[in-house]
């Protein structure tokens, strides 16, 4: 059903409106009516039925506690908490009066996320590149030129190892059957802990033998039990189905085999080796970040699955920056990992640390090709601030929401240090100019006093 209204109930009119409790110049107040909520209404109210069931959730409050979540780096259930002691979020989300229960539950959130999509959440992210337009900080000139960059999305998954993955599939299969009525012979419950145990200690004293043996026992354990579910299952629905599939791929698979299982929940994850020396592997998800070169406004930002190479995501990065901003840019200065991109576009792609010598470079190319390493550190932020280094979303759908939400955190904040500091000048000026009044005022009494 469609959300409902605010409405004015008679006796709110006892009651203190937010605008008359908080600072209308607060950055966050600023950047309420900096943001188009009427599009938001235009481009998911297609997504609610009419007259059918309960009402829902009005649809800033949904847009502007995902907002606020990627802002301040919380999470579903802290952003309710926070939200309702705070007036100052709760006039950003759209209320009149200050709030007293909790405006929803965390799972609306959840539930609010799936109905919408990545093509939504796309959409939510524009939406952060149209206010910094409409304000005046994000402009023409500065979409011309983009530092374009990949990282990767970690998953929120334990580090996969053999015994753990055997021992994790060897349990879900046994809750599946236990679900569905299937009698098992045996299910290695206790043996299978027991297993694992000894395991890790063996492999943490070194003694790599014995960890191998009690690594091959848990794998006797899941063929066991997979092979005794296919006998006596009478028909084998989607769900135990999909574990088996999983269980097969992961007796199968080897050290050098390809296109590994590493997590029972998350099948898709991908390993991926970005050369770093603290961190040889990393689980999850390519994704490519695209900033402006001048003010590093965030104007692209996609997750690929697969593990492409660097240089065949240019072409939908490029794609997303010219849907977001209606202008696609000129040049693009990536690092060495996307020689041989093959990229035909318009936009013309420079390689830092290759091609001409520095002598036959421009003093301003020289520029634009140091200021490439700016989108370092915003992948950086993005990680730490904004929510990308550790995603808790299910799914290939939630890896793609995740990456999008984070980049809208990451344009917010930066719109919220401009209004703060607009207002930190204006205060300035006014001080200036009160202190230049009282001189002038000192001056005129000490005349007056000297005439005397």
């Amino acid at each position: 059903m469609h959300p409902k209204s605010q409405s004015k109930p008679q006796d709110e009119l006892f009651r203190s409106r937010l605008e008359q409790i908080i600072d209308l110049k607060h950055p966050l107040c600023q950047l309420a009516g900096a943001i188009n909520w009427s599009a938001f209404e235009e481009e998911f109210g297609s997504f609610y039925v009419e007259n059918t069931g309960r009402p829902g959730k009005p649809i800033r409050l949904m847009v502007a506690l995902h907002y606020l979540k990627h802002m301040f780096d919380e999470s579903d259930e802290s952003v309710v908490e926070r939200f309702l002691e705070n007036p100052y979020w709760q006039y950003f989300a759209g209320f009149e009066y200050f709030q007293h229960i909790f405006p929803l539950e965390p799972t609306s959130l959840v539930k609010w996320r799936n109905r919408v999509g990545s093509a939504g959440m796309e959409k939510v992210f524009h939406q952060t590149l149209s206010a910094a337009q409409k304000s005046g900080l994000l402009k023409k000139s500065h979409r011309n030129k983009v530092n374009i960059d990949t990282t990767v999305q970690e998953k929120a998954i334990s580090f996969p190892t053999d015994a753990k993955l055997y021992q994790k599939m060897r349990e879900r299969l046994v809750k599946e059957a236990k679900s569905l009525g299937i009698q098992l012979r045996q299910s290695y419950v206790r043996l299978g802990k027991i297993a694992l145990v000894k395991q890790s200690r063996y492999a943490h004293a070194k003694q790599y033998k014995r960890a191998r043996k009690e690594t091959k026992r848990l794998k006797t354990y899941l063929g066991r039990v997979m092979r005794d579910i296919r006998r006596k299952a009478d028909s084998i629905d989607f769900g135990l189905e999909d574990l088996l599939y999983l269980s097969d791929r992961l007796l199968v698979q080897e050290k050098t085999s390809k296109n590994k299982l590493y997590s029972i929940h998350e099948p898709h994850v991908e390993c991926i080796s970005k050369g770093k020396a603290h961190k040889r592997y990393e689980f999850g998800c390519k994704v490519s970040v695209a900033t402006t070169s001048r003010d590093n406004w965030v104007v692209g930002i996609k997750a690929h699955h697969g593990n492409p190479y660097d240089g065949h995501t240019l072409g939908e990065v490029i794609d997303q920056i010219e849907r977001g901003t209606g202008w696609k840019p000129k040049e693009a200065y990536c690092d060495r990992g996307y020689r041989g991109h093959g990229y035909n576009g318009e936009t013309k792609i420079h390689i830092v640390g290759t091609g001409k010598g520095r002598r036959k470079l421009s003093r301003a190319e020289r520029k634009w090709r140091r200021r490439r390493s700016a989108v370092e550190p915003k992948i950086g932020h993005l990680k730490y601030d904004n929510r990308l280094d550790r995603n808790y979303l299910k799914g290939k759908e939630g890896d793609r929401i995740n990456t999008l939400l984070a980049g809208s955190g990451a344009n917010l904040r930066k719109l919220l240090v401009a209004f703060s500091l607009s207002l930190f000048v204006l205060m300035k000026k006014c001080k200036n100019l009160i202190k230049s009044v009282q001189g002038m005022w000192n001056q005129r009494q000490a005349k007056l006093s000297f005439v005397t």
